[in-house]
């Protein structure tokens, strides 16, 4: 996620503590400062208010979270980055229903969470990685969310 490595849930949650953090923790993996349409990569992008943005060429409005595992959530980043952190971090894996009492939502999205994220970083359900995985950071967000139907 960042350049360090967290060894507890507080560390993440001191370095992470509101929305607004994740945000701009976000903007900055992803764009790095020079913000891209995900609908027009040669479009100019206009800044809106909330975090949003706007593609000149296609007038669709966008965030960070547009086409990254994030998308289409009404789940806190923080949740998000607290619920990563558990599931890359832990050999055994963690069931729904205790991912769901650790960040008290609902065991429906913590299952939703757990497959969003075990899609993404390429965890099968034996947790291991696959081949391709093995030279990704696990906990660099910016993996792309390809839903896979």
């Amino acid at each position: 996620m960042i350049n360090e490595d967290f060894t507890s849930i507080f560390d993440l949650i001191k370095t992470f503590p509101n929305e607004q953090t994740c945000i701009e923790h976000l903007e900055i993996l992803r764009w790095n400062g020079q913000v891209i349409s995900p609908f027009d990569s040669n479009s100019k992008v206009y800044k809106c208010k909330n975090n949003k943005y706007r593609c000149k060429n296609s007038g669709k409005y966008f965030n960070v979270k547009t086409d990254t595992l994030f998308d289409n959530t009404k789940i806190e980043l923080q949740k998000w980055f607290l619920a990563i952190w558990i599931i890359t971090s832990r050999k055994e894996g963690i069931s729904s229903l205790q991912l769901g009492r650790d960040l008290n939502i609902t065991q429906k999205s913590a299952w939703f969470m757990i497959q969003r994220i075990r899609n993404c970083f390429r965890i099968d359900i034996d947790n291991k990685s696959d081949d391709k995985a093995k030279d990704l950071e696990p906990n660099d967000l910016t993996y792309r969310f390809q839903n896979s139907k």
